[in-house]
């Protein structure tokens, strides 16, 4: 017998002062059996991070990249059907990162391993010419504490200033720094 995803909700109360965006969102969010809370919550932490200001340009939506292997984490097309955003969570194959390049408007890569940079050192030459994809770092240490705060419901308050965000829920908080390894800012 198959194991069935298991259901977080999520109310998402953002200030996002780098971006001048103040929203708040009510997310579902499905956890495959065999993703953990880290990559959950890093998931819901990259829709945060690149939830549009308003649904003028299309709406960001979490796609189904743990039950389809061509799908990434999260993507956004535009009112027309244009793919303006795909989002991936933890270290893509080269191959995989080229077509997201090849097919989105923006590309955006959230890593959170201890060996990312290891990684991303071995392909950065490779993506020298690509200018629609941006390489995050976010530390292993932060994003273990981030994904301690889950919970089938949650209540969250993310600040996001000057780079750094602010991740609370009850009475506890994580202060995450996220590293850009490439990409424009």
């Amino acid at each position: 017998m198959a194991l069935k995803a298991t259901i977080y909700k999520a109310n998402v109360s953002l200030s996002d002062l780098d971006r001048n965006i103040y929203n708040d969102h009510g997310l579902t969010i499905a956890r495959h059996p065999s993703e953990t809370e880290e990559r959950l919550m890093i998931r819901l932490l990259a829709f945060v991070l690149n939830a549009p200001g308003s649904h003028h340009h299309g709406s960001l939506e979490f796609a189904r990249d743990m039950w389809e292997p061509d799908e990434p984490a999260l993507t956004q097309q535009d009112l027309t059907g244009v793919l303006v955003r795909w989002i991936e969570l933890g270290q893509p194959e080269e191959r995989r990162l080229m077509r997201a390049c090849g097919r989105a408007k923006q590309v955006t890569v959230y890593s959170f391993s201890t060996n990312t940079p290891g990684w991303w050192a071995s392909m950065k030459d490779r993506f020298s010419r690509v200018t629609n994809l941006t390489v995050w770092h976010i530390p292993p240490a932060q994003s273990q504490a981030l994904g301690a705060l889950a919970a089938r419901s949650m209540d969250l308050q993310v600040t996001v200033q000057d780079g750094g965000l602010w991740v609370g829920v009850g009475g506890a908080s994580v202060e995450l720094t996220p590293e850009r390894l490439f990409g424009a800012p």
